[in-house]
This record gives C-alpha cells, structure tokens and sequence, in this order.
C-alpha cells in the first residue's frame, strides 16, 4: 500500500501563512460599521450585586450597554453542566465573572462607558478551598451540594493487599492551578449575514458547541447560527468552553452591525477556564519483594465556580491513578468540588497529567524502603502485554514501558547513580 503521508516530512497547509505573518486571526478583521465590544466582570468571588448601567449609556460614542436582561432568550450555558450565566443576574460567584458588555463606535468609547458601569457589591461568604467545600456547613456556591462528581474505582480486596504488603509509604501532594498562557488572547468578531445568519468568528476548539450555545441563547435554530473557526494562536483546553462567542451573538444580533471584542492579556487570565489544582492522598504497599500489593488514594479537584469538564476531568485522574503499574489492590475516590475560585477544565492530558506526581513518587518512596533501585522497583511492577490495569483493561497491543526506562536509565545512568 502506497503511503502519502505516514513517514514522510509533509509541509503542513497552514504553515507558510502563520510564519510569514499572513495567517489571519480574529483580532485581524476588519467590517464597515464595526462597533466594539468591553466585558464588565467582577471583582469580587462571591457577592449579589446591583448594576447601574444609566451614566455608561450616556458616554458618547456608547452605543449599548448588554446586561442579562438582553439575553434574547436563556442566560445560562455550560459545555457538559449549564452552570455558567451569560451575565450574571443576582449574584457573582468568581472572580472575572461577566456582569455587563459595553458596546461602542471605537475601543475608547467601549473604555469610557466601561468606566461607568456601576457594580454594587454585598459580600456573601465564599469558600476556596475544595475539602472544606465539601462540608455540609460550606458556603454554596451554587443552589446544591459543591460535591459535582464522584468516581470510584474498586478492584481486587484491599484489606488482603494491607496484610501482604511488608512496606506502605502514606503522603499527601498538591498540584496548583496552571494557566494556558497561549499567544493569542481571546478575540471574535460577530456579523449578520445577508440572510439573517448570525456569524461569529473565533478561535476555538469547538465550533459545533459554541454553534449549539449560542443558538440556545438567542433563541434561534442552529442552521441560522455560523461558527467561522478563524487561526487558532494556541489553545491547549483553554478554548473549549464559551469566552466571547455568545457576547458578540447577542450583540451583533440585537444591533444588526459587526461587533468586535479583543481580551487584553489580564481578560483572559480572568476569562478562561484553568488545570484542575489536585489534592491527592495515596497510600500504596509493597510485599519484601519489591511486589505493588494494594493502592489507596483520593484525589479532590478544585472545579472553581463552573463544572466546565470536571466530571471527564476527575473521571481520568482516578482510571489513571495507578499509573502504568499493575496493582491488584485497588480503591480511588476521585471528587470534583466547586468553589468559589477561577474555574478550571480542560488542559493538556485531562485529569492524567497531575497524578503521575503522586503516583511516581509513590513509587520512588517505596523503593527507597526496600533499599532497591527505582529503576528495578519499576521493572518489576510495570504493565506488561496481556497484563491488566486496575479498571480491567488488558493490554493487547504495543506496550514499551520497560524499553523507554532502559532507554532513559541508559542514557541518564540511575542504576549507577543509585549504587553510587
């Protein structure tokens, strides 16, 4: 079979345009008529509040001052639970929550009328920190329980595993949140077509879902509702859930003109979803043979103030918490809280990239009870081809852990090191 591709150099079709700067982004865009757009969001992580928008739509050059009353039709959206408001109604619930969007002629209009929307703030108790979120006297941050999600994972007889495990290290370790960082900040712009189409065009990572929410929001059938996927400057999870697209929905829609909105660097700090900040408790046993008998962690992830993709999040951090180690003993409790921080979602390795922290030092631990070489201890309990993982998968295919420790122990030396 001829290949075209697989193992061959190809030059990919967008490459001479982004590095010869003729790529077009959203920020690039141009329309007669374009108006402007500026979000108003919070300062504070859990208030009701009070807007006054009366003195900002008097700035000249203000064109219109959205707040949730202009949504056409539902103000909530959310990519697995809808737990986001377009603009918040009653209360706040983060920090960088949207409350207003300014509209007008040019971006410093959008700035002056920013400057007179009025927020009054009434400070309710706010909660921070996910394990004490999870108590029945915590603070709600929505109308239920801040528990979103809870996974389990049992296999084998954990008990058995304590009585044949000789060595059992216990340790606690954290993850902090992580921001995407990517090049381009958010950016769109929001147009009508000659048929009534409403356009949005945008980087992100799901144009079928923003296509989704924002005809939910306007109360329109998704055929007259276009998500235009323009150049993407970097996205790593941070552009799957809604930033501006339904902003500039209900703008351009309302008004019947383009309208552009550009996040500076600060927006979209506050604007987009984070990685998930992981409390991870694991116990793990070993037998005097270097031998994995049992495992036992929880992992509690901090969602902040929205679910955005927590439940898949917490679902993967606890099928992945054994790591690529057989296990015969195993139980994981894998929580996903609200609070009332940043929220976080999806970034690269989804809920699989905090737990090797734990997990491998787990194992260095153990080794260093048994007085053996991390390199050996790993040889030992590593998967294997027609072995099983603690979810029951076996693996039937390609599976090249020990080549890639003999290949990093060869070229790093930790064998010698250790008896060193």
């Amino acid at each position: 079979m001829k290949l075209d591709v697989v193992g061959k150099s190809v030059i990919r079709v967008d490459a001479h345009a982004k590095v010869s700067g003729k790529a077009l982004y959203p920020q690039d865009i141009y329309l007669d008529n374009m108006a402007y757009g500026k979000t108003v969001r919070s300062t504070r992580p859990h208030a009701n509040i009070k807007v006054d928008i009366s003195e900002a739509e008097k700035v000249d050059g203000v064109v219109k001052v959205f707040t949730y009353k202009d949504v056409p039709k539902e103000n909530i959206h959310g990519v697995v639970l809808r737990d986001h408001e377009v603009f918040a109604s009653k209360k706040v619930i983060r920090v960088g929550e949207p409350i207003a969007l300014v509209v007008g002629e040019t971006e410093r209009a959008c700035e002056e009328g920013y400057k007179k929307v009025k927020v009054e703030y009434e400070d309710i108790p706010a909660v921070f920190d996910p394990v004490e979120a999870m108590k029945e006297d915590a603070p709600r941050v929505h109308e239920d329980s801040n528990i979103i999600f809870h996974y389990k994972l049992k296999s084998g007889d954990i008990e058995e595993g304590k009585k044949k495990s000789r060595y059992i290290v216990e340790n606690t370790y954290t993850v902090p949140m992580v921001e995407h960082a990517f090049l381009q900040p958010e950016a769109g712009v929001g147009y009508i077509e000659e048929d009534g189409t409403v356009t949005v065009v945008v980087a992100t990572q799901y144009p079928h879902y923003d296509r989704e929410e924002v005809a939910i929001n306007l109360g329109l059938p998704e055929e007259k509702v276009k998500i235009i996927n323009a150049n993407v400057g970097g996205a790593f999870g941070g552009r799957e859930d809604i930033s501006l697209q339904i902003h500039l929905g209900i703008a351009a829609y309302t008004l019947q003109r383009p309208v552009k909105i550009i996040f500076s660097r600060e927006e979209s700090f506050l604007g987009h979803a984070k990685r998930h900040p992981m409390i991870m408790k694991y116990k793990t046993g070993a037998d005097e043979n270097g031998m994995l008998q049992y495992m036992e962690a929880e992992i509690i992830g901090d969602s902040g103030a929205h679910c955005s993709w927590a439940i898949n999040v917490l679902r993967k951090a606890g099928v992945h918490a054994t790591g690529p180690y057989v296990i015969p003993n195993v139980k994981v409790d894998a929580l996903a809280v609200y609070t009332n921080n940043p929220y976080t979602g999806a970034m690269r390795g989804f809920g699989a990239t905090q737990v090797p922290i734990a997990y491998e030092q787990q194992m260095d631990a153990l080794a260093e009870k048994l007085g053996m070489s991390p390199i050996e201890f790993r040889m030992k309990n590593i998967l294997r081809k027609g072995l099983a993982t603690a979810t029951g998968q076996v693996m039937t295919d390609s599976v090249p852990i020990d080549k890639c420790i003999e290949a990093v122990d060869e070229n790093f030396k930790f064998t010698e090191s250790w008896i060193v």
